[in-house]
């Protein structure tokens, strides 16, 4: 029994090695797919029915398949940058931020694989919204986009007859053909780092797009906190639309990449950078702003049809591709994040038992361009947020200032004379939508009225929920007491990490400084607040 123990052993300690693909001839190619605003619902493969997804079916079946994975932030910019650095968004001062400026001493893994041999590129969105070094006046900021240089800018022109985009508000990109120019122009013979970033299903959406793409109304399936209305229904489906065209670019790259003979030793890694642009959803702490869908595919190395319920999170992305090509992390600022590779090995980590995200600001949407604080953290059962601001509008100031006045205001709400919502005139942390105009509408109506008050109100300092009973995050468990000793498990696992990564908002010297951050996106005036 001894002995086959120690072959055993062996075996794993050599299936070990061959997975950190040392030896340069060995080192993986890397494609890394990360779609904009998807939530962890909305895949095939997860069992959705009126979106087909057949590449991240795919590489979730030949692969390995996480059930939690937690984004760095419920925002695309703070989350990316989680990526990209291997730290909570937090530690990465205004390079964590959203819509301020990237500073040169946050390096990207992306660049340490370059400087060890990998060729690196990328086509669509990158770390962004970010503001990079525009000129040698910008001496402390970063001169290129942290996920990779766009070797090419291949697009679509309208009208013409490679023009297959089914909707208007899909971006121009070409994601296909620029990889494809990557492969065949700057590749060579270098193992590759390949960043696939598209900009959907990131609004704004083609209003009624589904009608010509094969949707219908009644497969729709709409989050417990919306309402479920045919207005919300087409909205959901015209999002649809979107991933779908994400999921065919990463189609194609993988046939592309099969008929190179190249699939096998190329790590496909899928995900998406926050949660779906609904109300309660991206930018919220909530099961559908942080929960993204997560799939990994390296058959080589790792067992196919493996589901991983432990919690990971996006700060231990990076740990995770070292690791897998063996190269170590120098000139990165120091890694937070923990490595799952042991994870994809079929090994059990019994330490790792939660995962975190956090937000600040998000777009222009409060008095003095204040944020909305939140720490979260997630266990496989629980959800625990910590509001650090409950007094602020979770959602945006309630009322704006007209641009170009000093003090007056838009109606409260956004609501006009006659009715009619206006997206920009108040809450503005939710993206404009028809679902958002729909329930502020309809806020005084019986039947929606506590859709305005879950997506709009004012929250208390913690909520907790049940995450595997109440996905939709709607029963807060505060204040039960059969709840209390979880509660008090996760508020301990929660400011130990946050000591432990030196958050600003409880170690100081400065609790604030995430609002003095300079934002170079747009700017909005609201009224005197709190």
């Amino acid at each position: 029994m001894n002995r086959f123990l120690f072959v055993l052993f062996c075996v794993c300690q050599l299936l070990m090695q061959a997975c950190t693909h040392k030896e340069s001839n060995k080192r993986p190619n890397i494609i890394f797919a990360i779609s904009d605003d998807q939530s962890f619902a909305h895949t095939s493969f997860a069992g959705c029915k009126f979106i087909q997804t057949p590449a991240f079916d795919r590489i979730a079946n030949e692969g390995v398949y996480f059930t939690n994975c937690i984004a760095g932030s419920p925002g695309c910019a703070p989350s990316r940058s989680s990526i990209v650095t291997g730290r909570q968004h937090w530690q990465n001062e205004q390079s964590g931020q959203h819509a301020s400026s990237w500073l040169k001493k946050y390096v990207p893994f992306i660049e340490v694989l370059e400087k060890n041999g990998y060729a690196t590129g990328r086509t669509g969105k990158g770390i962004s919204p970010f503001r990079y070094a525009r000129s040698k006046s910008d001496s402390l900021w970063r001169k290129t986009d942290a996920a990779g240089i766009e070797h090419s800018r291949i697009v679509y022109h309208s009208g013409t007859t490679d023009d297959n985009r089914p909707a208007k508000g899909i971006s121009d990109i070409n994601y296909f053909e620029n990889y494809k120019f990557f492969m065949d122009s700057v590749r060579g013979d270098k193992p590759f780092f390949f960043w696939f970033g598209a900009k959907e299903p990131h609004r704004a959406f083609e209003k009624d797009s589904w009608r010509r793409n094969d949707k219908n109304l009644k497969d729709a399936k709409v989050p417990g906190f919306l309402p479920d209305h045919k207005i919300t229904r087409g909205d959901v489906l015209d999002y649809a639309v979107e991933i779908e065209w994400f999921d065919l670019h990463l189609k194609r790259m993988l046939m592309d990449l099969e008929e190179r003979g190249e699939l096998e030793n190329t790590i496909v890694i899928v995900t998406s950078d926050n949660g779906m642009a609904f109300p309660r959803a991206k930018a919220n702490g909530y099961e559908y702003g942080i929960h993204v869908p997560f799939a990994v595919r390296f058959p080589k190395c790792f067992e196919s049809g493996k589901r991983i319920n432990t919690p990971v999170g996006f700060a231990d992305i990076a740990p995770t591709i070292l690791e897998l090509t063996g190269i170590e992390a120098d000139g990165m600022q120091p890694i937070s994040g923990k490595s799952f590779l042991a994870l994809l090995n079929g090994e059990e980590d019994k330490k790792r038992k939660y995962a975190f995200s956090g937000r600040e600001r998000h777009s222009s949407s409060r008095y003095k361009n204040r944020g909305y604080p939140q720490r979260m953290v997630r266990s496989k059962e629980y959800l625990l947020i910590w509001n650090m601001k409950p007094e602020r509008w979770p959602a945006g100031d309630p009322q704006r200032i007209v641009a170009g006045t000093k003090d007056q205001l838009w109606p409260m709400y956004g609501v006009d004379t006659e009715g009619k919502h206006h997206s920009e005139w108040a809450f503005t942390d939710i993206d404009a939508s028809p679902s958002k105009s729909f329930i502020v509408e309809n806020k005084d109506i019986e039947e929606y009225e506590p859709y305005f008050h879950w997506t709009m109100g004012k929250r208390p300092e913690y909520e907790l929920f049940n995450i595997e009973k109440d996905p939709f995050c709607l029963n807060n468990l505060i204040g039960e007491q059969e709840f209390e000793s979880t509660k008090q498990k996760l508020r301990n696992a929660l400011e130990k990490e946050l000591i432990r990564t030196e958050d600003p908002r409880i170690s100081g010297p400065d609790k604030e400084i995430f609002d003095s951050y300079l934002r170079y996106s747009r700017m909005r005036e609201f009224p005197k607040s709190k």
